[in-house]
C-alpha cells in the first residue's frame, strides 16, 4: 500500500497537485472567473443556469463537465488500470494533457470558451491518472476530499486510535502544493497574464517525455533479461 509507493510517486503526486493549483488559479482569475480542476462549482451554476432557463449558460457549464468527463475518459483508456505501475503508458496521459494546455493558452488570452473546455479535458487526464496510488488516494485537482480525509485521520488521532501517519502525510502534500500552485499561478498571471498556463504545459510535457523514455528503456533492458 502507502509503503509500497516508490519516491517518483510520491514526487510526482506533489508536482501534479502544484500543476492543479496553478491552472485553477487562472480559471478564477481569467475571462470567466470559473474553477476548471473539479466540478462541484460547475456542477452548481449549470443547476443555476438550468432554473434560469439560461441555454447559452447551460450549453457552457454542460460543455465544461463534459470537457472534464472526456478527459477522464481518454487517460482510462489510454492508462486501463487504476493500480500504480511503473510500465503503464502515464507518459502518454501527461504529454497530452501538456498539448491541450498549450492548446488552451492563447485561446483562454483571447476570451475563447473552448480554452476553458480543453483546459478542464486536461485536468480530466490528470485527476484519473492519479486517482488511485495503490489503494491510497491522490486527488490532485481538488481538495475538498483530501481535507475531509485529514479532519478524519485528525480526529481518530484525536480518539486515541491508530492512524497510519502516511495517509495524514498523504493530505498535506497534496493540500499544500496545490494551494502553493494557487499562489504561484496568481503571481504568474499578474505578471504574464494567461500565458502562465504555458508553465505548466511544459513542465507536464517534459515529464512527459521524461517518463514515455524512461518507459521505454525499461522495457528494452526487461526484454534482454527474458530467456
Amino acid at each position: 500500500m502507502l509503503r509500497q509507493l516508490p519516491r517518483w510517486a510520491w514526487i510526482g503526486g506533489g508536482l501534479l497537485a502544484l500543476v492543479a493549483g496553478c491552472i485553477n488559479a487562472v480559471g478564477y482569475l481569467c475571462f470567466r472567473h470559473q474553477p476548471i480542476t473539479h466540478l462541484t462549482g460547475t456542477s452548481t451554476e449549470l443547476g443555476l443556469a438550468v432554473a434560469r432557463v439560461d441555454l447559452a449558460e447551460i450549453a457552457h457549464w454542460g460543455l465544461a463537465i463534459l470537457s472534464f468527463l472526456a478527459g477522464a475518459m481518454s487517460s482510462g483508456f489510454i492508462v486501463q488500470q487504476r493500480t500504480l505501475q511503473l510500465g503503464r503508458r502515464y507518459g502518454v496521459v501527461l504529454m497530452l494533457e501538456s498539448a491541450l494546455l498549450f492548446a488552451a493558452t492563447p485561446l483562454i488570452a483571447t476570451h475563447h470558451d473552448l480554452g476553458i473546455y480543453l483546459a478542464s479535458a486536461a485536468c480530466g487526464l490528470q485527476n484519473a491518472m492519479v486517482s488511485t496510488y495503490s489503494g491510497a488516494t491522490f486527488r490532485t485537482t481538488h481538495l475538498s476530499g483530501i481535507f475531509t480525509d485529514l479532519g478524519i485521520y485528525l480526529g481518530q488521532r484525536l480518539r486515541g486510535l491508530e492512524v497510519d501517519m502516511l495517509r495524514i502525510h498523504v493530505c498535506v502534500l497534496v493540500a499544500s502544493h496545490f494551494i502553493v500552485g494557487a499562489v504561484l499561478g496568481t503571481l504568474g498571471f499578474m505578471w504574464i497574464s494567461e500565458r502562465v498556463l504555458l508553465i505548466p504545459a511544459v513542465l507536464t510535457g517534459l515529464v512527459g517525455l521524461a517518463y514515455a523514455a524512461y518507459r521505454h528503456r525499461a522495457m528494452r533492458i526487461e526484454q534482454r533479461l527474458k530467456p
